[in-house]
């Protein structure tokens, strides 16, 4: 069944990612009207994620933000999809380095340094490897979790590695990392996601009790590479520049969870600079701080 369901709708998302960006964005507006006013695609969740991060906010204000939100992560859901069959040329055109940031890679690349680099669910992370493993001369691996079905799986793989990104999967990260231990490579991280709550770091971020992986931080201080945090802010709609900046330049000299701290209030202070395009649907808050 999932197989049917796959190849049934592939030819309608290759369909989708040719459209010219200007349709692209009329068909996304059509599909934020379904999934908002038609499904309700977890509102409740988003609003409740809203009400708990912005308790000053006024319900005026949180409809207002869950909309954009709802708004936006259409056109992300659209702009992933468009990677399918997007020229090289365009991929850099609407998710620029921002020249400070790309100058620090290239300084870091001359200095033959590897870097951990700590992105979060914030602007399209989904684009963010492509520049990188284009224009950059590290390697790119991106961590990830694989999708259940493995059909779409292997349809995420593709649209994440086409330009010459490579993924490692979650479980064996170490493993792989030390692997590539001889190449010039950058290893992303997206740090924002909800792990166990008995292993985690735990901090107050956006207002709550909250769990952060300790894999940025373990395995960053165990090869000492440099630690980047780097966001993708959305300029326009289907523009995104990339900033980056050392956060840590020699981990084997912090405490533990200060580099998870570190890179957990920088996810902050974008979320509050640009909110509507952080992934608010997710269950970032299902876990409740252990009692000791």
């Amino acid at each position: 069944m999932k197989a049917l369901v796959y190849y049934l709708l592939l030819p309608l998302i290759y369909l989708i990612s040719l459209l010219p960006f200007p349709v692209l964005y009329l068909f996304s507006d059509f599909v934020y009207f379904i999934v908002y006013y038609v499904t309700g695609y977890r509102k409740n969740v988003v609003m409740q994620n809203m009400r708990n991060a912005f308790p000053d906010k006024t319900q005026k204000e949180l409809n207002r933000l869950c909309k954009d939100f709802f708004h936006y992560l259409c056109d992300l859901m659209l702009e992933t999809l468009k990677t399918l069959t997007i020229s090289k040329k365009e991929i850099i055109n609407h998710c620029k380095f921002d020249p400070k940031s790309f100058a620090l890679f290239e300084q870091l690349a001359k200095e033959n340094k590897s870097v951990i680099l700590v992105i979060g669910h914030f602007g399209n992370w989904e684009w963010s490897g492509h520049p990188c493993s284009l224009l950059l001369q590290h390697q790119m691996y991106v961590l990830y979790h694989p999708v259940a079905n493995k059909y779409f799986d292997r349809l995420m793989y593709h649209i994440r590695t086409r330009t010459g990104t490579r993924l490692i999967p979650m479980k064996t990260a170490y493993k792989e990392i030390l692997a590539h231990r001889d190449e010039l490579t950058i290893t992303a991280f997206i740090a924002d996601q909800t792990p166990q709550p008995n292993g985690a770091y735990w901090t107050t971020f956006l207002n709550q009790d909250t769990p952060v992986y300790k894999g940025t931080e373990v395995i960053s201080k165990k090869l000492n590479y440099p630690v980047v945090y780097a966001s993708i802010k959305r300029v326009k709609r289907g523009y995104y520049e990339m900033f980056a900046e050392i956060l840590v330049a020699d981990p084997s000299k912090t405490v533990e969870g200060e580099i998870s701290e570190l890179h957990t209030c920088r996810l902050e202070q974008d979320i509050l600079s640009q909110p509507e395009t952080w992934l608010w649907s997710h269950r970032r808050w299902k876990h409740k701080r252990p009692t000791v």
